[in-house]
């Protein structure tokens, strides 16, 4: 299986194909699914959107350092026919994670 890190000081992902004990992994780790997209005012923070396909989603930010790890999932559909790229985000534990929701007033 290969895996997509995100190298420290930068956001672009890096396939990797190194040996790693993923036990100890998941132990330092927690893991979070969404789609990726861009922060909009910080190049050092990825955005994670939890469920593109609903009006009321959540979101999270986080610091591209405090990423271990990105699994590609597959795509998912709505019936309007519109996929998304999903992905897997392996989180250090101990970060400081930002969690939004957006609703209607």
């Amino acid at each position: 299986m290969s895996y997509l890190f995100i190298e420290s000081q930068r956001t672009d992902l890096v396939k990797h194909h190194s040996p790693f004990n993923m036990d100890e992994f998941k132990n330092a780790h927690v893991v979070f699914s969404g789609v990726l997209g861009n922060h909009p005012s910080d190049p050092n923070k990825i955005v994670l959107i939890s469920d593109p396909h609903i009006n009321n989603t959540s979101y999270y930010e986080f610091e591209s350092a405090d990423i271990g790890l990105i699994e590609k999932l597959p795509n998912i559909i709505n019936s309007d026919g519109e996929d998304a790229a999903m992905a897997l985000l392996w989180i250090k534990k101990g970060s400081c994670v930002a969690k939004s929701s957006i609703f209607m007033v």
